[in-house]
């Protein structure tokens, strides 16, 4: 994990595509067409997707932590101070150890219906999100669950959600795929492949609106929307990129381009693999960023959130990523080459992290285990709490569901119908 060379890095993407190298020339298995095939399909010298002009603002700032001496870069070669270092990995920790944990639960009868794991995509969540404030927009997928507790909404909340309790950040409703909280500006996580990003643009616009026709002048608010590399051949994707660098909105668009759509290569589902050239075709910054370093997510993700609070509008970021277990906990997880899995776990991320606070000497070894004891007993808590909370009552069926329930969902005693031992007499013909 060599801090100083992620603006060299991010910068490289940001040039002409004609110049540009393949993203992963370390990575050529001889049974695989994976990534070792970009250099293959990128689209031909003639084609120019870049735009110079709006992405000037991005390349310059970046560049500019590649031209100091070398004697300077190396000084400066450290981009977190010790207490960043020890955020960065505890939020890490957490992601990990409560996705460990859903598996355990799932397989034990607590949890029901699809639960989808973000392991190994830790440094993509925690990189963007610490770097928010409370009053910041998130928007996430079906992966939501280390998006929410990165965002501050508690490990009890979030477990209670999936156990489906009362006492979970949705009352239990929601489930794994729908993590809502409005205290913390999540705005939820959706199931239908794209559906959050025309939210999380509507957010963008919100702030906007306050802020240029309400006048207030102190919101400077910046939104995050997460989704997939399955999501960016869908039309919500383009309408949404188009809309937002049309009213220059303050949006990031974060791709997690884990490689694979359920069961399908992204390299099968998409005529041009690199999805960020996509960002200069609609007049905002491209940019790839190795999403399994968290320290290179976070100056790219710097850059992209101060661009947008400062009125300059969209980024789209592409960070590729992995994830250490099957798309869902119902997914054996057999369609991908174990030689590949075997290269992307060798790049763990928390492991990364923690060698480099260990050899810059930002932690000790005693204080990382500190951190995960403390986070075992955070989820050790969590389940106990979500356990012992009660299920929601059958009358919650009907809340915010119809603006004024009665008739339907309350009768003329006031009462809410379902709880009527004859409210579903007669209808097993209908």
């Amino acid at each position: 994990m060599a801090s100083s060379s992620s603006a060299i890095s991010a910068t490289r993407f940001l040039q002409s595509p004609t110049n540009a190298k393949p993203r992963s020339p370390s990575y050529s298995l001889s049974n695989s067409s994976f990534m070792a095939s970009r250099s293959e399909l990128r689209c031909p010298s003639s084609l120019s997707l870049r735009s110079p002009r709006r992405a000037s603002s991005f390349t310059s700032a970046l560049k500019q932590k590649t031209s100091k001496s070398t004697a300077t870069i190396v000084a400066d070669s450290l981009l977190i101070t010790k207490e960043e270092g020890l955020e960065l990995y505890e939020d890490m920790v957490l992601g990990r150890s409560f996705e460990d944990m859903c598996a355990q639960m799932y397989y034990r009868g607590k949890m029901f219906g699809f639960v989808h794991l973000y392991n190994g995509q830790e440094a993509v969540s925690t990189g963007f999100i610490k770097l928010l404030k409370k009053e910041d927009y998130v928007c996430s997928t079906y992966r939501d669950h280390v998006h929410a507790l990165s965002k501050g909404v508690s490990s009890r909340a979030v477990m209670s959600e999936l156990f489906g309790k009362t006492t979970g950040c949705c009352r239990g409703q929601g489930g794994s795929m729908h993590m809502f909280s409005k205290e913390h500006n999540v705005l939820g996580g959706f199931a239908f492949i794209g559906e959050g990003i025309p939210v999380a643009t509507g957010a963008a616009f919100t702030t906007k609106y306050r802020r240029e026709v309400l006048k207030e002048e102190d919101c400077d608010h910046v939104t995050l929307a997460f989704f997939g590399d399955g999501t960016c051949n869908n039309g919500q994707f383009f309408e949404c990129l188009n809309m937002a660098a049309l009213w220059k909105l303050p949006i990031v668009f974060v791709v997690e381009n884990n490689l694979w759509a359920i069961g399908m290569s992204h390299l099968r589902a998409t005529s041009d693999p690199e999805i960020w050239k996509k960002g200069p075709a609609f007049g905002m910054p491209g940019i790839h960023v190795d999403g399994m370093d968290v320290l290179k997510v976070r100056e790219v993700a710097k850059e992209a959130i101060a661009r947008a609070r400062r009125g300059e509008g969209p980024t789209l970021v592409e960070c590729e990523t992995y994830r250490f277990r099957g798309h869902s906990l119902a997914d054996p997880d057999e369609l991908r080459d174990p030689a590949e899995k075997a290269y992307y776990a060798a790049r763990d991320p928390i492991v990364a992290l923690k060698k480099y606070l260990i050899e810059n000497s930002l932690a000790t070894e005693s204080e990382l285990k500190a951190i995960e004891k403390k986070i075992d007993e955070v989820i050790e808590d969590a389940v106990e709490f979500a356990d012992q909370s009660p299920l929601p009552p059958r009358s919650q069926l009907l809340e915010n569901v119809f603006a004024d329930p009665k008739g339907f969902g309350i009768g003329p005693d006031g009462r809410y119908r379902c709880e009527d031992p004859g409210f579903t007499e007669g209808t097993a013909q209908v």
